[in-house]
């Protein structure tokens, strides 16, 4: 199954397709996870790979930015995520989560073999804005309040080099379903000038 929207290349599911739609009038791409999906390879073990995103082959260097909000009322680990896949042990997101102690907060996890995840800040209003970009052999991530001033959250790098794809995720670990919506979508081949200065 192929999503298209018209400021990115063709979308489609990296495993099994889940529940997608996208309203042309607003430009948003809404997905709904099943109940109790995630991607996790844990560091003390339980892995779980049973979310699916919507994405599409990441070119050697670009940018792909969103404005995510996730709606209704929100159960532990639910996000909607930007997200880099290369196979179940090499993969990445950038997540709009909801934390264990009730606070909405920018994640970011790291896969390579095991998931590096690490908390970000605490987001008080509904949504939030995520980008990635992919510069040379290293990805970066940031946020933004407002889509102009980016936040820096992390720099790294993945051990698989091919057939990565990136796009859009949406999961809920403990919940009957997350329903994230994805607006103001931006893709671009350029990448920011330096990662540190807000740009």
């Amino acid at each position: 199954m192929t999503v298209e929207l018209a400021q990115l290349p063709p979308l489609e599911w990296t495993g099994d397709p889940s529940s997608a739609s996208y309203d042309a009038a607003s430009a948003t791409l809404t997905l709904t996870s099943a109940a109790g999906v995630d991607w996790s390879n844990g560091a003390l073990g339980g892995e779980e790979h049973r979310a699916s995103a919507l994405a599409f082959a990441a070119p050697a260097q670009f940018t792909l930015s969103a404005r995510v909000t996730v709606s209704g009322s929100r159960t532990t680990f639910d996000a909607g995520a930007l997200a880099i896949w290369a196979d179940r042990d090499h993969w990445a997101k950038l997540c709009f989560e909801f934390s264990p102690q009730g606070d909405a907060m920018v994640v970011s996890v790291v896969t390579n073999d095991f998931s590096d995840d690490v908390n970000s800040v605490i987001v008080t209003e509904p949504s939030i804005h995520l980008r990635v970009a992919r510069i040379g052999p290293a990805w970066a991530f940031h946020s933004s309040r407002d889509g102009e001033r980016w936040d820096f959250v992390r720099l790294f790098r993945l051990s698989a080099t091919e057939h990565i794809t990136v796009g859009f995720l949406a999961q809920s670990p403990q919940g009957d379903r997350c329903e994230a919506r994805f607006d103001d979508i931006a893709f671009s081949e350029s990448v920011p000038r330096d990662l540190r200065d807000g740009s």
